[in-house]
């Protein structure tokens, strides 16, 4: 008879989360930032806004991609690994766009290296969390996706300040020896899951019992693949990306063309990013009581709530109101992508299936923030992406509702 593991007194699962909190702060709060930097670069080359909104969801594009390989690289051979490597390829990309002079610069470093390298912090990272906490996953992942929106309540003031007293290739610069450092001092600290270390999930107590021939419960892709639930669910995160990115992108713009200051502009995605801290601790919490899909559906709720109003949005408060409804959708939908993913399938194959769900929802990201820059220079207002945008959000609610019940309790196939 073995003796299997037995609790800790410290559980180092609590450092996966620490770990993966501060890479989304860096990774996501800079990327999410974006906007900050059109004004500059339309003042400097005359790029126009669908232009310079094609580079950086090419790089979503690119992200989605790399997340297929990078969550199939991270159930293999960890993330230690796959994360200090990403941290090198994002380091490398924003230290290159202090260069820029030609706007294939950004094609190349934007979207090719930034895109890559920034494809594992969702799916590597929370992934990995999903391994080391079961009965919490929802409450942990939405902690760890706290981090994001810390990252976006800071980053986009601290950004707009470097810019205005530095300039953007000194801000860019910067960004690229905070993103390498903290990357690839951080990921020594990630282990896989808890068995790596001779622990339980959850830090569950184990003591002389059969050894479980199958630690990691669920289906495997090629099942998970075939179920209707799957696909529905890259479905509804391509339509919530779509809207998501969008604002991301285009909301700082946006702001500065209602006769506002850029730094009223980055005020407004700082807030969005502050609300979404409140999204992601709350849904993430309330998933572990009521399901992922319940869930889901209330974000998209709020999502369309916030696009309405956006809509009739033409003083400051009003785009403040827009940013609480708007943030606490987007941190409550990025809360629950993972745990969706591993209640509906399992940890099995969790870090391929949740690259899959990333790369096909990326299509969403890549098409939003584009399609919103040429409606913009063809008629010289947000207002009809704006409408677009509450239709898709309606379209990811009628999905998020449809969901059927979790696929490990019925197995049903396309």
């Amino acid at each position: 008879m073995k003796i299997h593991p037995v609790t800790s007194r410290f559980f180092y699962g609590y450092v996966i989360v620490v770990v993966a909190f501060m890479l989304q702060a860096v990774g996501w709060g800079v990327f999410n930032s974006m906007g900050v930097f059109f004004k500059p670069f339309m003042d400097e080359f005359g790029w126009s806004r669908a232009l310079i909104s094609s580079a950086f969801s090419l790089a979503m594009l690119v992200c989605g991609m790399s997340s297929i390989l990078q969550g199939r690289l991270s159930d293999r051979l960890g993330p230690r690994v796959v994360m200090a490597v990403g941290g090198v390829f994002l380091g490398i990309g924003y230290l290159l766009m202090s260069q820029v002079s030609h706007f294939w610069h950004v094609y190349l470093y934007c979207t090719v290296i930034i895109g890559f390298g920034i494809s594992g912090t969702d799916v590597v990272m929370l992934s990995t969390t999903s391994r080391w906490f079961l009965r919490f996953r929802g409450l942990v992942t939405g902690i760890a996706k706290v981090g994001t929106g810390v990252g976006m309540l800071v980053m986009p003031i601290l950004l707009n300040w470097l810019i205005v007293r530095y300039g953007w290739r000194i801000t860019f610069f910067s960004l690229g020896i905070l993103s390498l450092l903290t990357y690839v001092c951080l990921a020594q600290f990630l282990v896989r899951d808890p068995g790596k270390m001779g622990l339980c999930p959850d830090n569950e107590k184990r003591v002389f019992h059969a050894p479980d021939p199958d630690p990691e419960k669920g289906i495997n892709t090629g099942q998970a693949v075939r179920t209707m639930s799957f696909w529905k669910i890259c479905v509804a995160y391509i339509l919530a990306l779509f809207c998501l990115a969008t604002i991301l992108l285009h909301v700082v713009p946006h702001v500065i063309d209602m006769g506002f200051s850029p730094t009223s502009g980055a005020q407004i995605l700082s807030t969005v990013g502050a609300v979404s801290i409140l999204g992601r601790f709350v849904m993430g919490g309330m998933a572990d009581r009521i399901g992922t899909k319940s869930v889901l559906v209330i974000c998209f709720m709020c999502l369309t709530m916030g696009l309405f109003w956006l809509q009739i949005s033409d003083r400051f408060w009003m785009m403040v109101v827009f940013a609480f409804l708007h943030g606490f959708a987007h941190g409550g939908l990025f809360a629950i992508v993972a745990p969706i993913t591993a209640e509906y399938f399992g940890t099995r194959s969790h870090g391929e299936l949740f690259g899959i769900v990333t790369f096909v929802s990326t299509f969403g990201a890549a098409a939003g923030p584009v399609l919103a820059g040429f409606v913009f220079d063809a008629t010289g207002s947000y207002q009809m992406i704006f409408r677009i945008l509450t239709g898709v959000s309606v379209a990811g609610l009628i999905c998020a509702i449809s969901l059927s019940k979790r696929t490990r309790e019925r197995h049903r196939r396309v």
